[in-house]
């Protein structure tokens, strides 16, 4: 983390101070800071990292000069003063990622951003060897995001103890949870930069159904302790996303749409950054709304790809279908479908101007599967996911859903300019008639999804009454301005 007098811009400007370690300081001492940077004031909550020891964080956004002047109900924090100069950003630190365009992302600093996600709930609750094993992985994928709980997860294929708790515990196991456990939480922190340093984007899970140890039912007024503590020490990271849950409706007899709609207000009022923030579904039928105005985009789970411009029309916001279903070879349906199928579904979404998300679920004699542990993935998906990003960072902006009746609901194609991107999946047609730019020069790309090649048509077309195409399954086609 960056400290000093000059910290470069999205990095992490902190600042420790010794304070009160009698009773709880967690719930008993308040930290704040106004960070002021010409007429504008950023207000940013502190939190106790334990031994007597509080911190403030701040992510600056913006060159130039800053101050950050402390309140506290503890004398020896309160009225503390501190300036700093931001500097640019580091070559390739772009900011946090916000919505663009209505239905797409982009970063702070306007660079475009296309989520090519993947899930590993619970790696960080594994041996430290198996951890450190999933980031070697993730070094090699084109994965720009991580689906990942905070909680530990009791679940088929992973039973076992975390080796840090995120709350205190007692001798007899029982939680404090007015208490958490300041070890965990730097444990989570390291993890989250490191995964900044791969360019990955940490969707962070804050609460799922699948726990033995009692933090799916702490109580409300305990979860948004909770909620707080967790905004204050996190949101300075500019990699963070805000996932309230995992299956949310599967908690619903203890925690409320009310509760749910209180723990969004309360991220939105704390985190300073605007932070992405949305919620994830079990059951097909009882998705979160979210057209409500703290949610951000949509996360949605849904093995019905072909339903996505819908989603896209009802919410008006960005969709992302976290969990499609994943590759793999585990008894239940949702974690064995094949690699081709996880890729097809991957190309509708996109076509049609929305995302998918990547899961693996291979049976291992270890129960390494890389949907809750992490380690090593094994399926053929990732290789193709990775050509798909690189198409989608080929156009000039997000695409847009093409509307014309000759889409038929079983060609999923998308508009950017004059640009096109039309994906036929299992269909194999040898030409194609419609919906072409008209007095554009333009080029046109036979891209293979399951293969991997890319083959140009060597020939220039203008107000064309149909294009050429190979005849074989899984094609998509990328037409292009001339330059």
């Amino acid at each position: 983390m960056a400290t000093g007098r000059a910290i470069q811009k999205y990095e992490i400007m902190e600042l420790a101070f010794d304070g009160p370690n009698g009773g709880n300081p967690f719930r008993e001492i308040r930290l704040r800071a106004r960070c002021s940077h010409g007429d504008r004031q950023v207000l940013v909550d502190g939190f106790y990292d334990g031994e007597g020891v509080y911190r403030l964080r701040l992510m600056p956004d913006a060159e130039g000069e800053w101050t950050v002047i402390t309140e506290s109900n503890a004398p020896e924090m309160d009225g503390r003063r501190h300036s700093f100069v931001c500097t640019p950003a580091r070559s390739r630190v772009h900011g946090p990622v916000r919505v663009h365009d209505t239905y797409h992302f982009q970063f702070a600093d306007g660079t475009a951003y296309y989520p090519a996600g993947t899930t590993c709930y619970a790696w960080i609750h594994q041996p430290e060897e198996l951890q450190e094993r999933t980031l070697e992985t993730l070094r090699s994928t084109p994965f720009n995001k991580l689906r990942m709980t905070v909680f530990p997860k009791d679940y088929i294929y992973n039973r076992n103890e975390p080796a840090l708790y995120p709350f205190e515990r007692t001798a007899a196991g029982e939680n404090d949870y007015a208490r958490p456990n300041p070890a965990f939480y730097r444990m989570l922190e390291r993890r989250i930069r490191q995964l900044a340093s791969l360019g990955i984007e940490v969707d962070l899970i804050l609460f799922h159904p699948y726990d033995r140890w009692g933090y799916a039912r702490m109580g409300h007024a305990n979860d948004l302790h909770y909620v707080r503590y967790i905004v204050a020490r996190l949101a300075a990271h500019r990699n963070v996303w805000w996932s309230l849950a995992n299956e949310y409706d599967f908690m619903l007899d203890h925690k409320t749409v009310g509760h749910w709609d209180t723990f969004f207000q309360t991220i939105q009022e704390r985190d300073p950054y605007g932070h992405l923030r949305s919620i994830h579904n079990g059951n097909l039928a009882t998705n979160y709304d979210h057209t409500k105005p703290w949610v951000t985009h949509v996360c949605i789970q849904n093995p019905h790809v072909h339903e996505c411009k819908e989603w896209r029309k009802k919410y008006g916001k960005p969709v992302i279908d976290d969990e499609c279903e994943y590759e793999g070879n585990i008894p239940l349906p949702w974690g064995n479908i094949s690699a081709q199928e996880l890729v097809h579904r991957f190309w509708v979404m996109a076509a049609n101007g929305c995302y998918a998300g990547h899961g693996e679920t291979y049976l291992d004699p270890n129960d390494e599967l890389w949907w809750s542990k992490g380690g090593v993935l094994r399926g053929e998906s990732c290789p193709r996911i990775a050509l798909l990003r690189e198409t989608l960072e080929g156009l000039p902006g997000g695409l847009t859903p093409l509307e014309e009746e000759w889409v038929w609901g079983r060609v999923a194609g998308g508009a950017s300019g004059n640009h096109r991107l039309l994906y036929f999946g299992p269909h194999q047609p040898v030409a194609w008639s419609f919906g072409l730019p008209q007095d554009v020069d333009y080029q046109i790309e036979w891209i293979d999804t399951w293969n991997m090649t890319v083959t140009s048509v060597r020939q220039t077309f203008r107000n064309a009454d149909s294009i050429p195409l190979p005849g074989r399954p899984w094609m998509a086609v990328r037409i292009r301005p001339m330059v």
